[in-house]
């Protein structure tokens, strides 16, 4: 039996729902409970157990968690606990501002037009909504997706959100390195069938991938580059009809003979489309630092069994106050009324207002199950607490604690250093990710003519403070600090970015600042005029 168990242990970025069985029969090809793809014939093996992690922490998002356990789970108490970690999880990991920012701004005024350039863009693209969204995914699943691609009507890289479940990159042999980028990526799903309108349900896949040019011996020079290359983007969009499929179980490895092709906008074939790109352009952001799996880890996935035994509690505590504000009543030696026609007494609900006869020997008593509530109660808020320890957000984060309960503003900073270390460590994750699609935006914009060939200056996404910050001292810090010549006005103003300070525009600000501390040439006249007619000389014209 010991021998059986530890074959079965698989540990890997899911390993912490084995525990449940929805999820092992998912992870074996067999769907149970657990509805979604994740048994599909297509799907790889080792993208079985992903797909159905996926689905079940989207249950416990949605409050459904317990639906997985059948009939046991038709009572059970779902009060959000899962997405308030969620959503407090990512509001501190964006933090409260989100900004483009271009190494060299300050200083050159040709990267300033670069920077502006990309504001505008992420403007246009709503990319603060679009992060919204995607890092909620990130937080909740493990893995995010963006794709970019080039829009001809608008001029501009148009960008997207893909649904992790739809990612499926094919990883080079023996990769012991998370950065190794695929050259081969795959975006899969199934289109349901239709009975209406008869149409057949269908698998489609986009594929992008990094091959040489296929004329022999061609290579071609691109515009953020001087060196040449033989390698060029395909890009292939094909469907196929499910009972047509091959059961291969690998979706790298269909058959494109029974394949149906679609076109672009523009009428083209995609068919190993060439898109002018050395690079595929899909960005994979997990939301842990994953080292050598290519995956993240949900920030779910440790306070898994922790939110079931809290929602067992709570429906406990549910039923116990049932119990206790309508206790169970025993009456005894009391005149009850009786059906006239059998003889035998009715049924008695204890009402308002409701009186008995009790007569000389007639007793009522009741139950009480309130030292049973408080103790679940008790319980509830022990599962409380050490879900905040799991998942390091502090009481006061999830609302558990007060303000006027912490003892003073040191001891509140100090319940915050777990989720401090938790927030740098996932933003360390995105650290390449952030920069890598600004890169990519750029590089579009040279194939589009719009910037001009060239390298490329580094350009990230800065997020914002994420903890309460006291901005006087701040201020007072940064105001010392750029007077006595030991912080630059540049650094200044990124500290009160940081501090939560409502600039926009932090090279923009220095602009206005220094703007202002310049005197112009007509107040550079009015005191010297002044200084004149101070020593009784004349004004000078």
């Amino acid at each position: 039996m010991t021998v059986s168990r530890w074959r079965n242990l698989i540990i890997d970025a899911w390993g912490a729902l084995s525990y449940k069985p929805a999820f092992r029969l998912a992870a074996e090809g067999r769907s149970g409970r657990l509805p979604g793809h994740a048994g599909a014939s297509w799907i790889p093996e080792a993208d079985r157990r992903r797909l159905a992690a996926y689905t079940l922490l989207a249950a416990y998002d949605s409050n459904q968690a317990a639906t997985l356990l059948g009939e046991d789970g038709d009572d059970r108490r779902e009060y959000g606990d899962a997405s308030l970690i969620v959503d407090q999880t990512l509001s501190h990991l964006l933090g409260e501002t989100q900004q483009i920012v271009v190494d060299g701004a300050e200083e050159d005024p040709t990267v300033q037009q670069r920077e502006r350039l990309l504001r505008q863009w992420a403007q246009a693209e709503q990319l603060r909504m679009r992060m919204q969204h995607a890092e909620r995914t990130a937080v909740l699943l493990g893995d995010t997706v963006y794709l970019l691609a080039w829009s001809r009507a608008k001029a501009r890289p148009l960008l997207k959100t893909i649904d992790p479940g739809f990612y499926f990159p094919v990883l080079p042999d023996g990769a012991l390195d998370a950065d190794e980028y695929p050259e081969r990526v795959h975006l899969a799903w199934e289109v349901p069938s239709d009975p209406a309108t008869g149409r057949k349900g269908t698998l489609r896949r986009v594929t992008y991938e990094l091959a040489p040019i296929d004329d022999a011996g061609a290579w071609r020079t691109y515009p953020w580059s001087n060196e040449p290359s033989t390698v060029t983007c395909y890009l292939t969009d094909a469907e196929w009809d499910l009972d047509q499929l091959d059961q291969t179980g690998d979706i790298d490895a269909l058959s494109l003979s029974r394949a149906r092709f679609r076109t672009n906008a523009d009428g083209e074939l995609l068919n190993r489309l060439d898109l002018q790109l050395d690079f595929i352009p899909v960005i994979h952001v997990p939301n842990t630092i994953n080292g050598a799996e290519h995956y993240g880890q949900s920030s779910l996935l440790s306070a898994a069994q922790l939110l079931d035994d809290l929602a067992a509690a709570d429906t406990d505590s549910q039923r116990a106050s049932a119990t206790t504000g309508s206790p169970i009543t025993g009456l005894s030696g009391a005149r009850l009324p009786v059906d006239r026609k059998t003889g035998q007494p009715l049924p008695v609900q204890v009402e308002p207002g409701m009186v008995w006869p009790l007569g000389d020997t007639g007793q009522l008593s009741t139950v009480d199950t309130s030292a049973q509530l408080a103790e679940l109660r008790a319980y509830v808020e022990t599962l409380r607490d050490r879900l905040s320890v799991v998942t390091r957000l502090p009481g006061s984060v999830l609302g558990t604690v007060r303000p006027s309960e912490v003892p003073s503003g040191y001891a509140l900073q100090l319940s915050f250093g777990p989720l401090d270390a938790m927030v740098r460590s996932m933003r360390l994750a995105r650290e390449a990710k952030y920069p890598l699609l600004l890169k990519m935006v750029q590089r579009l914009y040279q194939l589009g003519g719009v910037l001009p060939p060239g390298d490329n200056p580094q350009a990230t996404i800065a997020f914002g403070a994420y903890l309460p910050t006291d901005l006087a001292a701040a201020l007072e810090l940064v105001a010392r600090g750029v007077q006595a010549g030991v912080l630059s006005l540049e650094t200044g103003v990124r500290l009160l970015v940081d501090a939560g300070f409502p600039i926009e525009d932090a090279s923009l600000e220095v602009e206005r600042i220094q703007a202002r501390a310049t005197p112009s040439a007509q107040d550079r006249r009015d005191a010297d005029s002044a200084k004149d007619k101070e020593a009784g000389n004349k004004p000078a014209a």
